[in-house]
């Protein structure tokens, strides 16, 4: 049974509590270090988005193209970081990012003055 199944079987039960599964905008840090790799260190910590050969968001292969302007290259010629919000659907207790709904790029010195973000 998936996630979403389980959290709507509750919600059906106790219709007053809120459902698991709601989409949220987490900004902070966009990391692709490597192929495959994918994380976004915010506030809260690090959530995973997708890692070589496991885990993978539902929605990654709708990823606008991050590394333009505002992405700083640490490996290769396109791998490093930049500054992002997504929207997406999260697993908090695993800090997984089940499902990508929507990402935009921001300028990094967004990140850099958000006091709450840890350097990437």
């Amino acid at each position: 049974m998936t996630p979403k199944v389980i959290a709507l079987g509750l919600w059906l039960l106790w219709p007053g509590i809120p459902c698991a599964l709601s989409a949220e905008r987490r900004c902070g840090w966009l990391e692709n270090p490597t192929p495959g790799n994918w994380s976004l260190l915010d506030r809260d910590g690090t959530w995973l988005l997708s890692s070589q050969g496991g885990h993978e968001a539902e929605g990654m292969e709708a990823m606008p193209d991050m590394t333009g302007a505002g992405w700083v290259v640490t490996n290769g010629t396109s791998y490093g970081h930049g500054c992002a919000c997504l929207t997406v659907e999260a697993d908090p207790q695993g800090r997984r990012i089940l499902r990508l709904l929507a990402a935009q790029a921001l300028p990094l010195g967004r990140c850099r003055a958000d006091r709450s973000l840890p350097p990437p």
